[in-house]
């Protein structure tokens, strides 16, 4: 919005510190006035009036149908204008609270898959930086490794007692790694279980027919 009015050099139309045109000098009797001095002023005038009626056009163009009709009644551009940096503004700071509750609320549970909630989380991150919230990256990583669930208790004090610094793309290889350590333990556990299942009859078997 500013950048059109910018553009078109009426940008300064918005300044709140705007000087009053002063009004027509009065002719002196007796002396001969200068015709360009006396009409200054009115060309003055004339072309602000111009310049702000063009920047309230260019900013209302800007607008939601619903907006435009909220303020298709302020006349002033420099109003219209502090009307909505403040609606927009009211809206950053409660879009900022929202994603801050979200973070400090975040959780990684056992029943999601962790690299998939670590991507979200990133992605709320990323939100974050664009509201120009920025966290450094050892509070991320510290932040990822907090939020783990319960059963990832052994990784993550075997992380908390390292002692160099790991950086964002470090904790999800290790992440991804665990996952699959934890992939493959899980499928020998089966196997195991099956295995176990299999020889107790086998061995039952065995001592029938040794007795008999």
């Amino acid at each position: 919005m500013k950048f059109v009015l910018t553009v078109l050099k009426i940008a300064y139309v918005l300044d709140p510190n705007l000087h009053q045109i002063p009004e027509d000098p009065q002719p002196i009797e007796g002396q001969q006035q200068d015709v360009v001095v006396l009409e200054q002023p009115k060309d003055q005038r004339k072309k602000r009036v111009e310049d702000e009626k063009l920047g309230r056009g260019h900013i209302l163009d800007t607008l939601s149908d619903r907006l435009y009709d909220l303020c298709t009644n302020v006349k002033s551009p420099r109003e219209l204008s502090e009307a909505l940096e403040f609606k927009y503004k009211a809206k950053e700071e409660g879009t900022n609270k929202i994603l801050i509750s979200k973070y400090l609320d975040f959780k990684i549970a056992d029943t999601k898959h962790i690299l998939e909630k670590v991507h979200e989380w990133q992605v709320m991150m990323n939100k974050l930086r664009i509201l120009k919230i920025i966290l450094p990256e050892t509070f991320q990583v510290g932040a990822i490794i907090a939020k783990l669930p319960p059963s990832w208790k052994v990784f993550v004090k075997k992380l908390m007692y390292k002692s160099k610094d790991i950086s964002l793309y470090q904790i999800q290889k290790q992440l991804r790694i665990e996952k699959e350590a934890r992939k493959r333990d899980g499928k020998n556990f089966v196997q195991d279980n099956l295995m176990s299942t299999i020889w107790r009859p086998n061995r039952l078997r065995e001592r029938v027919f040794s007795l008999v």
